[in-house]
C-alpha cells in the first residue's frame, strides 16, 4: 500500500493496532534495555501529536529535531507527521552557525532538541519562526525562564489532556494528508559542498521501503534483532532503518551512545546491521590487532581457517561450489575457530550486513564472507530515499549490486548515473531547477593521464588498521599524494607497544615511528596497482577525530572540499618539496 491515501503516520498507527502487545523498540538507558510495545510507542506518539496541535502546528508546518538517535526521537518524528507537519533531521555534530541557517531556511517552527548542549544552538539565535523548543533532557535546565522551552515529558503531559478532551484529534489529523505530501526534509551531508533541502514525501518513502524489503527479504517476513546508531537524520538510517524496521515489525534496539555500540551489538546479536563503511572498518581493526596479541597457535589457526573462507568465499563469488574437501575444512574452521570469532563480534546471528554511505574496500567485504559474514553493500542518495541499489548475497566485492525493484538507471554520455522512480524527490527546496550531480568532480586525471578514481585508493587505504580515513589528491598534477587521518586507538596502542615517545595526537602523528608505519601502508598500495599513477608524498592530519566536527560528515566521512581547503597550503607544500 504505497499510494492513494497511505502516508507513513496513517501506516504507524495501523501496524500499531495489530501488533499492540509486541514490542517495537528497546533504549538502552543506565546499563538495562528498556523495552516499550507498539501500543506503548503510540500512546506517547499520539501524546506528541495532539501537543504539537495544542501549540499551533498546522500540517504542512516544519517540525525540526536535534538529537542523536534515540527512542524519543522515532516519538517525535512520529508524533510530529500524525500532526501533519513536515519532519527535518538536523545532524546533531553540527556547529551552532549550521543550525542556525537550516532552520532558518526550513523556516522550522518547532524544534526538538537533546540536551541543554543542543539547545544553545539555538536559544539565543535569531530565528523568528521558531516558536518553541522541546527538550528531551531537561537536566541542568529546571531553573531557565524562556516561555518557548519545554520539557519533552511536559509536552506529553499536555498532549494526553489534549486527548481525553478530544478523542478524535488524531483521526481529523492524519486525515488532512495525502500520500503527495512532503513527510521529511533531509538536508544532504554536505561532503562535497553546502547542504541542500530533499523533502521526500509519504509517497517516495513507501514506496522505498516496499522496495527494499523485496530485495533484502523477499517473500521473509523480515522481522528480527536491529541495532540503531547511525544519525536519524540521514535518509539511509531513516528510511532503510527506521521506516523499513516499523513496516516489518523487527524490534529496533537504541544504543546507550556512541562509545558502546560495540558492546551493544553483542548483546543484540542483530539479524541485520546496517553501518557506514568506518564502523566494518573498526570491527575488522578491533579483530586484527587482538590477533597481534594471541598466542602463535592462535594466529596460526586463524590463518589456516581464514584462509579456507576465503577459497570458500571465491568460489561462491565466481558461481561455483566449492570442493567437497574445501567445504568439510571451512565447517571445521568455523567451528573451531571463525564461529567464536562472530560471537565476540556480535555477529553470529547475522543474516547479512549492510554497508552504506560510501564505498567500502572489496578486500574488506571477502574478509568478511570467509568470516561467515554476508556482508553486502547498498548506495543511494538523499535525493531518493538513501537508497538506489542494493547487492544482493555472493554479488562481486566492490559493486553496489542492482536497483531496487521500482527504480531505473541510466549512464549519460558524461559518465553521470541518473535515477529514476519513486523513490526519487521532485526538486530541492527553495530552489526552482534540479540539478543531481554524482561525484563526478572527484575523478582525477593526473598530468601523465592516469585517470584515478580517489575513492578506490581511499578504501584500499582503510583496509589498513591504522588509516581511520585519507583524502586522494593529484587532478593535474603530475602525481598523486594524500592526507591521512590515522586510527588514533590502534595507532597509540602500536605506538605504546614500542615505546615510541609522545604526549597527545599532535606528536604521536609527528613522531619518525608513525609517519614510516604510515608510509608503509602506502608502499603497500602502491605495489599492488598496475595502473601506472602512485602516492608518492602524504602528511597526517594531526587534528584529532572529533574536535573539528565541520571537517566530518554525520556518517563519519571527511568532508573532501573542507578538508582541501583547510590544507591547501600543505598539499602545495607536497608537491614543492617533491619538484625540488
Amino acid at each position: 500500500m504505497t499510494t492513494g491515501s497511505a502516508t507513513l503516520p496513517r501506516m504507524f498507527w495501523q501496524w500499531a493496532r495489530e501488533r499492540a502487545a509486541r514490542p517495537m523498540l528497546r533504549q538502552k538507558q543506565l546499563g538495562i534495555w528498556q523495552p516499550s510495545s507498539w501500543q506503548q510507542a503510540a500512546e506517547a506518539v499520539g501524546q506528541v501529536a495532539a501537543a504539537l496541535a495544542g501549540l499551533g502546528v498546522r500540517p504542512g508546518d516544519v517540525v525540526g529535531i536535534l538529537a542523536n538517535t534515540s527512542r524519543d526521537w522515532i516519538f517525535a518524528d512520529m508524533g510530529a507527521q500524525t500532526a501533519g507537519a513536515v519532519v527535518c533531521g538536523l545532524h546533531a555534530s553540527d556547529p551552532a552557525r549550521q543550525v542556525q541557517a537550516l532552520c532558518e531556511e526550513a523556516d522550522v517552527r518547532v524544534l526538538f532538541v537533546e540536551n541543554d548542549e543542543q539547545l544553545d544552538k539555538v536559544l539565543d539565535a535569531p530565528l523568528p519562526a521558531l516558536r518553541h523548543i522541546v527538550v528531551f533532557r531537561m537536566e541542568g535546565l529546571r531553573d531557565l525562564d524562556d516561555a518557548r522551552v519545554i520539557g519533552f515529558d511536559e509536552l506529553k503531559r499536555r498532549g494526553a489532556q489534549a486527548l481525553a478532551a478530544d478523542g478524535s484529534l488524531i483521526e481529523r489529523r492524519l486525515a488532512a494528508r495525502s500520500s503527495s505530501d512532503v513527510a521529511a526534509l533531509v538536508y544532504t551531508s554536505g561532503s562535497t559542498g553546502r547542504p541542500k533541502g530533499v523533502p521526500l514525501t509519504h509517497e517516495n518513502i513507501l514506496a522505498a521501503c516496499t522496495a527494499l524489503r523485496a530485495a533484502w527479504f523477499g517473500d521473509d517476513t523480515g522481522e528480527g534483532e536491529r541495532v540503531m546508531f547511525l544519525p536519524l537524520s540521514h535518509a539511509m538510517e531513516r528510511v532503510a532503518g527506521a521506516y523499513l524496521d516499523m513496516m516489518l515489525g523487527a524490534v529496533m534496539n537504541f544504543v546507550e551512545n556512541a562509545e558502546t555500540v560495540f558492546e551493544n551489538v553483542r548483546e543484540v546479536q542483530p539479524d541485520v546491521f546496517m553501518a557506514v563503511p568506518r564502523m566494518w572498518e573498526r570491527l575488522y581493526s578491533t579483530l586484527a590487532i587482538a590477533l597481534h596479541e594471541a598466542t602463535g597457535l592462535q594466529r596460526w589457526a586463524y590463518a589456516r581457517a581464514i584462509g579456507v573462507g576465503q577459497r570458500v568465499a571465491a568460489a561462491r563469488e565466481r558461481g561455483e561450489l566449492a570442493s567437497l574437501g574445501a567445504r568439510l575444512q571451512y565447517r571445521l574452521a568455523r567451528t573451531l575457530v571463525l564461529d567464536n570469532l562472530r560471537r565476540m563480534m556480535g555477529l553470529d546471528r547475522l543474516r547479512f550486513g549492510v554497508s552504506a554511505s560510501a564505498p567500502i574496500s572489496p578486500d574488506l567485504i571477502r574478509w568478511y564472507r570467509a568470516m561467515g559474514i554476508d556482508l553486502r553493500e547498498a548506495w543511494g542518495l538523499s535525493e531518493a530515499c538513501g537508497v538506489v541499489t542494493v547487492a544482493r548475497a555472493a554479488s562481486r566485492p566492490g559493486s553496489a549490486g542492482r536497483p531496487i525493484p521500482s527504480v531505473e538507471l541510466k549512464v549519460s554520455e558524461r559518465g553521470e548515473i541518473l535515477v529514476r522512480g519513486p523513490t526519487v524527490f521532485a526538486g530541492y527546496r527553495g530552489l526552482a531547477a534540479l540539478h543531481v550531480t554524482d561525484r563526478l568532480q572527484d575523478i582525477i586525471v593526473t598530468s601523465a593521464g592516469h585517470r584515478v578514481a580517489p575513492s578506490i585508493w581511499e578504501n584500499r587505504l582503510k583496509f589498513s588498521p591504522y588509516i581511520a580515513d585519507a583524502i586522494v589528491i593529484g587532478n593535474g598534477r603530475s602525481h598523486l599524494s594524500c592526507l591521512v587521518m590515522i586510527d588514533h586507538e590502534n595507532v597509540e596502542q602500536w605506538a605504546q607497544e614500542r615505546q615510541v615517545a609522545f604526549s597527545d595526537f599532535r606528536s604521536l602523528c609527528a613522531s619518525r615511528e608513525v609517519i614510516a608505519l604510515v608510509a608503509q601502508e602506502i608502499e603497500q598500495l602502491n605495489r599492488h596497482d598496475a595502473g601506472g599513477a602512485r602516492i608518492e608524498a602524504f602528511h597526517l592530519i594531526d587534528t584529532p577525530p572529533g574536535t573539528d566536527d565541520e571537517a566530518l560528515t554525520p556518517t563519519l566521512k571527511l568532508k573532501r572540499r573542507r578538508i582541501v581547503e583547510k590544507y591547501a597550503d600543505v598539499i602545495e607544500s607536497l608537491y614543492a618539496a617533491r619538484a625540488a
